[in-house]
């Protein structure tokens, strides 16, 4: 009998299974914010497991007719923007961009999401928002690599809605190729 060395129980490239198991996770969620954390513990990639959102200084995107009927949006409801960079210690795990309707959410939500690091999903945790997933886009080709930190893995668009039922944002993320962490097989 041959013996088997470690390597051999290992795919010579995990990242494809990694990424149906982060997508399958952030898919079943009530809260990316929630799936990133516990996936960053798992995974190792900081001492301290916890999501900061760096603001990202860019123009803000108009929210188009299709989202402001997800969103249940009077005429002249008043919609925000926030593209930001979720970060577990140095790794940059995704990006996003939030339209949120900040008359639906508390006057403490919407001062910390105007003055602090906070992710959104920890900021609104308070709502008991449930999460229904648009769309799922991969922006990996098969078969292209091990994907670098910045390389784009897949894309999510979302409706957070209250407890009750009432959308309050809009999200469209993209995962990064940092989520995957380290491994045997990224030395």
């Amino acid at each position: 009998m041959r013996p088997v060395s470690a390597d051999a129980a290992l795919p010579a490239d995990p990242a494809p299974e990694l990424i149906e198991t982060l997508q399958a996770r952030i898919l079943s969620g009530h809260s990316a914010t929630a799936v990133l954390e516990a996936w960053c513990a798992e995974r190792g990639l900081a001492a301290e497991a916890r999501l900061v959102a760096r603001r990202v200084a860019s123009p803000d995107k108009p929210l188009g007719a299709v989202r402001r009927l997800r969103l249940a949006l009077a005429p002249d409801e008043v919609v925000r923007y926030r593209r930001v960079r979720l970060a577990c210690g140095d790794h940059v795990l995704s990006e996003a961009d939030n339209w949120y309707v900040p008359g639906r959410l508390t006057p403490a939500m919407n001062a910390a999401l105007d003055e602090t690091e906070a992710p959104f999903g920890r900021v609104v945790r308070p709502l008991e928002p449930t999460r229904r997933n648009v769309a799922l886009r991969p922006l990996r080709e098969p078969g292209a690599g091990q994907p670098g930190p910045a390389d784009p893995l897949f894309a999510v668009d979302a409706v957070l809605a209250t407890g009750a039922g009432l959308p309050f944002c809009e999200v469209a993320e993209t995962y990064l190729g940092a989520v995957l962490g380290r491994g045997p097989w990224r030395r």
